[in-house]
């Protein structure tokens, strides 16, 4: 099995870079969650976030309903042109953890390992 530095997780999914003969490879984060992989680069990883954010702003409606948010499936769009995903809004909520979590950890990382060193 290879081997994975990870970047961040909740109880829905996971955010990692793989490594190749122990070198970390950061180009791209690995993203998974419900049986689903995406390998991203971090600009896709922002897209990403923002799509969720266009898709939580867009189904808003479930704050005032009684079933509040365990009914319906909502179409995540991916920076996969071709791919949407088919997500409840707890799914969504969680998703959007993982995405978040993951980018704040790779721009901290960034900021103390890069720019941050004097």
């Amino acid at each position: 099995m290879r081997e994975i530095e990870q970047i961040y997780h909740n109880n829905f999914g996971i955010a990692f870079y793989w490594k190749d003969q122990n070198q970390t490879i950061s180009e791209k984060v690995q993203l998974v969650f419900k049986e689903t992989g995406f390998y991203f680069t971090v600009q896709e990883l922002n897209l990403f976030c923002d799509l969720i954010e266009d898709s939580l702003i867009e189904n808003a409606c479930c704050e005032a309903c009684e079933m509040k948010y365990s009914c319906h499936k909502f179409l995540l769009k991916t920076p996969c042109n071709s791919i949407d995903l088919a997500v409840s809004m707890t799914e969504l909520k969680s998703i959007k953890d993982l995405v978040e979590g993951s980018l704040f950890r790779i721009e901290l990382d960034e900021y103390v390992y890069g720019t941050g060193l004097n």
